[in-house]
C-alpha cells in the first residue's frame, strides 16, 4: 500500500496532452483502448508464461523457448501501451485486479492441460486480441492519433505472427511416432 499522501492523479482521469497537442476529449478515449489492449496483454502474458513453465513431452525444448519469446513479446507491447497512453495524459492500469477486470480476454483457469489444449486457448486469445487490436487502430485513426495508430499497428504486426505460428504448432504434421502418442 502507498504512503504517499498526495495523489497526483487518478485512475480514469486523463488531462491530454499540451505537448503532443492532443486534447483530453479524444485522449480519453484513446486511452481507454489503450488500457483495454494493456489489460489484455497481461492477461495473455501470463497465461502465456504458464504455459511455458508447464510445457511437457518430445517438443518441449522448441515450445518452452516459443512460450518464452510470445511472452517476451507481450510484455514489451505491454510497456509500450502503458507508456503511450502516460504520454498522452492518462494514467495505464497497473494493478492485477484492474487488468483482470478490464480485460476484453479470459485466462484459463489454474488446471494444467494438455499443450495441445494450451496452445489453442493461447491462439483464441491471440484472435480476440487482433480483433480488439484492429478496432483500436481504426479509432486512432478517426481521432486523428496516427502515432497511437502506428504503436497499434507495428505490435499487431508481432502479434499476428505469433498467432501464426501458434497455429503451425497446431497443424497435424509431426516427427513424433503415433505410437509415442499413446
Amino acid at each position: 500500500m502507498s504512503t504517499q499522501k498526495q495523489v497526483r492523479q487518478s485512475p480514469g482521469e486523463v488531462e491530454g496532452s499540451e505537448a503532443l497537442r492532443m486534447d483530453a476529449d479524444k485522449a480519453e478515449q484513446i486511452v481507454d483502448a489503450l488500457n483495454t489492449d494493456l489489460a489484455a496483454t497481461y492477461v495473455l502474458y501470463h497465461q502465456l508464461k504458464k504455459h511455458h513453465w508447464n510445457v511437457e513431452g518430445a517438443e518441449f525444448r522448441d515450445l518452452h523457448l516459443f512460450l518464452d519469446e510470445a511472452a517476451e513479446h507481450a510484455e514489451l507491447f505491454a510497456d509500450a501501451l502503458a507508456e503511450r497512453a502516460q504520454a498522452i495524459g492518462g494514467v495505464p492500469h497497473a494493478n492485477m485486479r484492474t487488468l483482470a477486470e478490464n480485460a476484453p480476454v479470459e485466462a484459463e483457469d489454474e488446471d494444467v492441460y494438455d499443450i495441445r489444449t494450451s496452445l489453442r486457448n493461447d491462439m483464441e486469445m491471440y484472435g480476440d486480441i487482433i480483433e480488439t487490436l484492429r478496432e483500436h487502430v481504426e479509432l486512432a485513426d478517426n481521432l486523428g492519433d496516427p502515432a497511437t495508430a502506428e504503436l497499434l499497428r507495428q505490435n499487431l504486426v508481432q502479434v499476428e505472427e505469433d498467432a501464426h505460428h501458434f497455429e503451425h504448432y497446431l497443424e497435424d504434421d509431426t516427427l513424433v511416432f503415433p505410437e509415442a502418442m499413446d
